[in-house]
C-alpha cells in the first residue's frame, strides 16, 4: 500500500498551514483489520500518534500526523492494530520519501 492508500483506512481530520510547513491530521476509521471477527474484539481508542514527513509541496514541508486505532480481544486481551507499511522502518519519513533521499546520497 502506498501512502495514498491511507485514505482507505483514515479520515482526514484537519489541515494546518504555516508559513514553512503543512500539518495534515488523520484518524483511523473504527473498522477492524480484515481477518478478525468483530464479535471477538472491541475498540480501545488510539495508539500514540505518529508524525511522519512526506514530500514537500510548493516549497513547504509536509507532515502527516496519524492516529491508529487499537483493538483488544475480549477474552485474551491481546491488542491488535493495522500495519501501515508506507512508513519507512526506523524513520519518520514515508517509504517513498525515504527511498528518494537514499537515492540522492
Amino acid at each position: 500500500m502506498n501512502h495514498f492508500g491511507i485514505i482507505k483506512y483514515e479520515i482526514l481530520c484537519r489541515i494546518e498551514t504555516k508559513s514553512e510547513y503543512w500539518l495534515i491530521d488523520f484518524e483511523e476509521h473504527n473498522e477492524l483489520p480484515s481477518g478478525y471477527d468483530f464479535s471477538e474484539y472491541e475498540s480501545k481508542g488510539f495508539m500514540e500518534s505518529k508524525l511522519i514527513q512526506d514530500f514537500p509541496i510548493r516549497g513547504k514541508g509536509v507532515y502527516l500526523r496519524i492516529k491508529t486505532r487499537r483493538w483488544r480481544h475480549k477474552e485474551t486481551h491481546k491488542i491488535i492494530k493495522r500495519n501501515f507499511s508506507f512508513i519507512a522502518d526506523n524513520s519518520k519519513f514515508t517509504q517513498e520519501l525515504s527511498d528518494f533521499l537514499k537515492g540522492t546520497n
